[in-house]
């Protein structure tokens, strides 16, 4: 399965978990696109490719002054773990999220 078609596959899942009112896992899948996504992304940059996990790749996001600041915003979002949702920033919408930042990385 082509990358892309991966990263539809965990949006989808995150969009009927989030339907089912299942938002932990709506939260899991989003991470897991956003993740491909950056594997993608990084794959097509001439420099050697960093290492981590979905929450790795989120950090990094969050942390690079070299993205935009709403899509900094949306990585800390969907980074943020639930257990403090009410103590920091947290995404009702954790798909919203990781569409907005995988188009960001679809067009650079």
């Amino acid at each position: 399965m082509t990358p892309a078609a991966l990263i539809e596959q965990e949006l989808a899942a995150a969009e009927a978990a989030r339907q089912d009112r299942n938002d932990g896992k709506a939260r899991v899948c989003a991470r897991r696109a956003v993740g491909l996504a950056v594997e993608a992304w990084f794959a097509q940059l001439p420099i050697p490719r960093r290492r981590g996990d979905a929450m790795a790749h989120l950090r990094q996001i969050q942390q690079d002054g070299a993205f935009p600041l709403p899509i900094r915003q949306a990585a800390e979002r969907l980074s943020t773990p639930v257990t403090r949702q009410h103590a920091a920033p947290f995404t009702t919408n954790p798909v919203a999220d990781a569409r907005l930042i995988i188009a960001h990385l679809d067009s650079h």
